[in-house]
């Protein structure tokens, strides 16, 4: 299945948590930067008394960039679409498999008409990311040819199309992002280590060499150790790499169920089973970053 696949309101709510995503992780980069910069400055105090012009207006920069995030809270606008993009997915694959509350109908047009409805509901209930998806416009049909094409697949081809494109393509992903996730926690663990390290060396060095137009830059690096720090608590890596690795393990027991599905019945009862494992997870992802907003 490819992003055109699927209704062109997921593909902009999609689009939209990306690009929400990427402005909101800018602005804390540039909150870190700005303090070591801020940090570095100090250093020179004394040298000019623009320093502390140049000081005194990073600190300003700052202090408003703090400000602007504290009342705009662009996290929220990724959260929201994230969750609007998630839920308009989860209802497509039920759509496509024809499980609970799209079950077979005398005409596909009923059917299709309550997906509609779903769809509409779900914006309403998410009526305050409308904005930010009305940003990015998106053309296509909300209910694809695609779509339609796989809900007409006999069962056992529908059974495999789930299998393939569904679970596993989820389970991969989870895999993947479990990897990613343990190595960036690695990798900046060892980063706060080395930097603070530097510190405590510069710190010991200075006891018994400090003549007085020599620059220790210890200011600086507790504020890079300090942004790590901040950084690691932020992207959560470590409980994500736990969470996404229980998940799928979750669904590597349900997927040994599929060989037992012998009617539209157990099919619809397992796909809505499968994407409750996967509609709970971001339920947890959701509710992780909110606890751990600025």
């Amino acid at each position: 299945m490819t992003p055109d696949s699927f209704p062109a309101l997921y593909r902009s709510a999609d689009g939209s948590a990306a690009d929400a995503q990427s402005t909101y992780l800018r602005l804390i980069r540039l909150q870190y930067l700005l303090l070591t910069v801020a940090a570095t400055i100090s250093i020179w105090f004394g040298a000019s008394p623009d320093l502390y012009i140049a000081y005194a207006l990073v600190l300003a920069a700052s202090t408003g960039l703090l400000l602007y995030m504290a009342v705009q809270k662009p996290e929220k606008e990724w959260y929201g679409c994230r969750a609007l993009a998630e839920s308009i997915k989860t209802s497509t694959w039920r759509y496509m498999m024809r499980a609970e509350p799209f079950e077979d109908a005398p005409k596909l047009s009923t059917v299709a008409e309550k997906f509609s409805e779903f769809l509409r509901a779900i914006l309403d209930a998410n009526s305050h990311v409308r904005d930010s998806i009305s940003r990015r416009p998106v053309t296509g049909d909300q209910i694809t040819n695609e779509m339609n094409a796989v809900r007409a697949l006999p069962l056992a081809e529908r059974v495999q199309r789930y299998n393939t494109d569904r679970i596993t393509d989820q389970r991969e992903w989870y895999v993947a992002k479990v990897t990613w996730n343990r190595q960036r926690f690695r990798l900046w663990i060892l980063i706060c280590v080395l930097v603070q390290g530097a510190a405590i060396a510069l710190a010991l060095l200075r006891i018994r060499h400090d003549p007085p137009w020599m620059i220790w830059p210890t200011e600086p690096l507790l504020v890079i150790a300090s942004s790590a720090i901040g950084w690691i608590q932020l992207k959560k890596f470590n409980e994500l790499a736990s969470a996404y690795s229980l998940t799928a393990h979750e669904i590597g027991i349900l997927q040994t169920r599929l060989g037992t599905i012998d009617s539209e019945e157990k099919f619809s009862a397992f796909i809505n089973e499968a994407e409750r494992a996967f509609s709970r997870e971001h339920t947890q992802w959701v509710a992780r970053q909110i606890e751990n907003a600025p």
